[in-house]
């Protein structure tokens, strides 16, 4: 069983984009495990608890469609302050594909990175619906409390969609309500992993087929790996991640398409090996992930480069290109805001370019250390030789405000002390100013002769 998790790193993920990754890639996820064999985990493997012997229907214990929207209804209530739920569409029997965003300021455009964790894009593997409403119930009620639960929702927007596909959960099968398989019908296979690109190899041979972020993806899914209860201690795949090729190829995935396409690093989690694990083993599974889940959210500003782009001339965002020397992918900055998110491995030196249109080019080198870096850039516009401004008119030019926060949030110190040094040299000055009238009084009264 697995459920998927999005980065997307412009300001905000709208609803617009998880309806083109259902439009553009709900057939091309990655595939999801059948029956297979767990002799990679010995013979426990497949059970959680000894009291693993369910009677009756494999769906016992687990959320209905119904259930599960009002659940979702009810965690919007309970946590209205921190976060809004939202609709993208529904599926072909109507039931809504809702979402919910968790952050400080639900709905509003800011300049902070979004994420997203999608589940159930099989109808057969519910375990990931599950996981994510008691992950999202869990960051509600932690908000304040924990650490974690407190940096995501002050500088991420998260957007939840427990069940891609509904209508394969109520009819207990693996495809659509329209019998379209959501994943494409890649080989059955699965296991404790997280996967990250290339999925497919350009000669179709299984091997692995590192991406241009090759180290970035690794390190994100060692990240999950290391902070989950047992996926590190894999014997079949080492550290507990794998490059997707090197496991199995496939073509048309989702992972590869995000990646190219939509500005999306995305990993494929697979999280149990068993579809319909007994119900009452769902709280240890989450247990053994929530930690993972928590820590996969916050690297996304707990590490790599982040900063914002500014014109010199007249201080407007700019949405810039972010591109790292070596590395054959470059990201965007965000329109309104010109703030970028580079996700990038750390302990790494990086030559850090930054181009507009218009503008002259900048970079600089930096060090990468393990936590993140913010690195700014104001760029300077390209005259041609008559002296005129070359520029691209797309960038929100009257949006200057933005410009002058920023120089007063970063400069705020100098600004305080610039202010007291004036003070004090204006009241220098009106000493001297009343000393000089002072004097030129005396000289101005008539003399007196004193007997």
């Amino acid at each position: 069983m697995k459920f998927l998790l999005f980065f997307y790193l412009l300001s905000l993920t709208s609803p617009a984009l998880f309806h083109l990754a259902l439009a553009r890639g709900a057939s091309n996820i990655s595939i999801s495990p059948e029956d297979f064999d767990s002799h990679a985990y010995g013979s426990s493997a497949r059970f959680l608890l000894e009291d693993n012997k369910s009677q009756g229907s494999i769906m016992q214990g687990y959320m209905t469609n119904k259930d599960l929207e009002e659940a979702i209804k009810a965690f919007g209530k309970k946590c209205s302050q921190i976060s809004r739920i939202y609709s993208i569409g529904d599926s072909v029997q109507g039931f809504p594909l809702w979402v919910m965003e968790i952050s400080d300021k639900p709905g509003q455009e800011e300049a902070k990175p979004a994420f997203k964790y999608i589940g159930n894009v099989h109808g057969d593997e519910p375990v990931g619906r599950e996981l994510l409403l008691q992950f999202a119930n869990w960051i509600c009620d932690n908000y304040l409390k924990d650490p974690l639960a407190t940096l995501i929702v002050e500088n991420v927007h998260l957007h939840i969609l427990p069940s891609m596909n509904p209508d394969g959960f109520s009819l207990r099968r693996r495809n659509n309500a329209n019998n379209v398989d959501l994943n494409r019908d890649f080989p059955d296979q699965g296991a404790l992993v997280a996967n990250y690109p290339w999925d497919g190899t350009a000669d179709k041979r299984k091997d692995y087929y590192a991406c241009p972020d090759d180290e970035t993806f690794r390190f994100m899914a060692s990240i999950y790996s290391r902070s989950h209860h047992n996926m590190s201690f894999s014997q079949e795949f080492q550290g507990g991640i794998t490059n997707g090729a090197a496991w199995y190829p496939i073509y048309g995935g989702m992972q590869d398409w995000n990646y190219i396409h939509g500005g999306c690093f995305e990993l494929t989690l697979e999280i149990t090996d068993n579809k319909w694990p007994p119900a009452n083993e769902l709280p240890t599974i989450f247990e053994y992930n929530k930690l993972s889940m928590l820590k996969l959210v916050a690297s996304l500003v707990q590490t790599g480069i982040h900063g914002r782009i500014f014109s010199s001339d007249s201080g407007t965002p700019l949405p810039a290109t972010i591109t790292l020397k070596g590395i054959d992918y470059s990201v965007k900055a965000s329109q309104k805001f010109a703030n970028y998110h580079r996700l990038a491995a750390p302990r790494q030196k990086y030559e850090v370019t930054v181009s507009m249109p218009g503008y002259k080019s900048k970079n600089t080198s930096i060090w990468l250390e393990e936590g993140a870096m913010s690195v700014d850039f104001v760029l300077d516009p390209d005259t041609t030789a008559k002296g005129k401004v070359i520029r691209n008119c797309d960038c929100n030019c009257g949006n200057r405000v933005d410009f002058v926060a920023y120089i007063w949030g970063h400069y705020f110190e100098a600004y305080i002390l610039l202010a007291v040094v004036l003070v004090f040299i204006c009241f220098l000055f009106q000493r001297r100013m009343k000393s000089r009238l002072s004097k030129q009084r005396l000289v101005a009264l008539p003399k007196r002769t004193v007997v």
